[in-house]
């Protein structure tokens, strides 16, 4: 007969190796995401540019330069790596609003919080995209992640901190 505790032991290595095949798949389902994101908005980008020599800019816009981008920065990337003078609006939509509320808020939120005030729903499965969002804005230098779960903008990241 099987200890208790050989039973239990094969039950945490079977969900271990759940876990750990799940996070494997939501990565390759991310990377996959990412470039779908990347490659709308490069085409967005190409249809918006006027044909070459067609169009002349804007009035007022003859001698201003667009923000500065910086290595690791590619344009169309859902979060790109925060560089000295990358524009605030550099990663995509979702992500700028989560930036967004934690400038407003002036201090750290954690994850529920943060789906709360994005006007989410307050259930796990929102929760835990939000997480996946601010832990990728956090590795990525946009915010600080100050303890498991709880985010802030780090100081000259974005205007308004």
């Amino acid at each position: 007969m099987p200890s208790v505790m050989g039973l239990l032991e094969e039950r945490e290595r079977a969900a271990r190796q759940r876990v750990e095949a799940l996070q494997a798949e939501l990565q390759e389902a991310e990377t996959a995401w990412e470039r779908f994101v990347i490659t709308r908005q490069t085409v967005a980008e190409v249809l918006a540019e006027p044909a070459a020599g067609k169009e002349s800019p804007p009035d007022g816009m003859a001698g201003e330069r667009p923000p500065v981008r910086v290595a690791g920065a590619v344009p169309g990337s859902v979060v790109p790596t925060w560089g000295e003078g990358l524009a605030p609006d550099s990663p995509a939509p979702d992500y700028q609003r989560l930036v967004e509320v934690l400038v407003a808020s002036r201090e750290g939120m954690d994850c529920r919080q943060l789906a709360a005030a994005l006007g989410l729903e307050v259930v796990a499965a929102k929760v835990e995209g939000v997480r996946s969002k601010a832990k990728r804005l956090a590795v990525r230098g946009w915010l600080a992640e100050e303890r498991p779960g709880m985010f802030s903008v780090l100081a000259g990241r974005v205007g308004g901190s």
